[in-house]
């Protein structure tokens, strides 16, 4: 299967569905999420993003669907291009598809040995094998620091330039080769899962894009529209809960002249929503999944 939807009923019960209504689905990947808001709609419209070219085999035959081959980023700029001032609801599921990790030759996985690629956009430049090779010590550094919270950064990063100057890192299998002196042993996988992550968020710029995806989707949305994001690492979620508590991305508190604090929106989940144990069993990815529910305001 292209990738089971996370959290399925739980995000589209969220988006609180009017039948002809106006929806968004961020991230259409596989199209679990889209077939499920495409059966409660009637004479309504759904509009999907994914910028990677494969998920256009998974376009569903109905009128009222629209796919858009690009970055969820420019949101709102392709709304109006479908004709839509406003949507009524967005949804979100954001990290890497099955898909993604599954298909040896796209990179993303330290389970196959393939080129260091990660692109999520084939049609865009940047790979991981060019961060390895071209980047600067430091900024190699604050990549697996900040996006793959990585304790030994310094001697990952260490090995990593020794190595180049001796040879292009190309491929997977060679760069875990170089790396191995660091990664501690009995947590291998959630060292490499780290490594990788930052490789992968710096590849996409996924963190810039779901910053901005966050202040498109608050303009794109009528007064009353729905929000639903599901994220899968730390970074991301702190970036989204910030966002709908506090209406910028430090998650630093605003009021206005009488005290009500200066945001767009309104939590429908008080509490995050997490997988259950039966979902977990059924689909292993869905573990770290955090779903947050939010309404803009009247």
């Amino acid at each position: 299967m292209y990738h089971v939807p996370v959290l399925l009923e739980e995000s589209v019960s969220g988006l609180n569905i009017d039948p002809d209504g106006v929806y968004l689905d961020l991230t259409f990947g596989g199209g679990g999420h889209s077939r499920e808001i495409l059966k409660r709609l009637k004479d309504g419209c759904l509009i999907g993003f994914d910028q990677d070219a494969d998920a256009l085999a998974n376009v569903p035959d109905d009128d009222r669907f629209i796919f858009v081959n690009h970055n969820f980023r420019y949101l709102r700029n392709f709304l109006r291009y479908c004709g839509y001032d406003e949507a009524d609801g967005i949804l979100a599921d954001l990290g890497v598809s099955s898909h993604e990790f599954d298909e040896a030759g796209r990179g993303f996985s330290f389970r196959f040995d393939a080129e260091l690629d990660m692109r999520m956009n084939q049609r865009s430049r940047l790979k991981a094998t060019d961060i390895l090779n071209t980047y600067s010590e430091e900024d190699l550094t604050r990549i697996f620091r900040n996006y793959g919270e990585v304790d030994n950064a310094k001697r990952l990063v260490d090995l990593i330039v020794k190595a180049r100057a001796e040879k292009m890192i190309t491929r997977s299998e060679e760069f875990l080769q170089v790396i191995a002196p660091c990664v501690p042993k009995q947590k291998e996988k959630k060292y490499l899962a780290q490594v990788y992550q930052a490789l992968r968020i710096e590849v996409n710029g996924e963190l810039e894009a779901l910053e901005d995806m966050l202040k498109e989707a608050e303009r794109a949305l009528r007064p009353g529209g729905r929000l639903v994001v599901i994220t899968y690492h730390s970074l991301e979620d702190r970036i989204v809960k910030n966002f709908l508590k506090s209406g910028n991305f430090e998650g630093k508190v605003e009021k206005d002249f009488y005290g009500h604090v200066k945001r767009n929106f309104e939590l429908v989940n008080r509490k995050v929503i997490v997988p259950s144990e039966e979902e977990i069993e059924k689909n292993p990815r869905a573990r770290s999944a955090k779903l947050r529910i939010a309404e803009k305001r009247e």
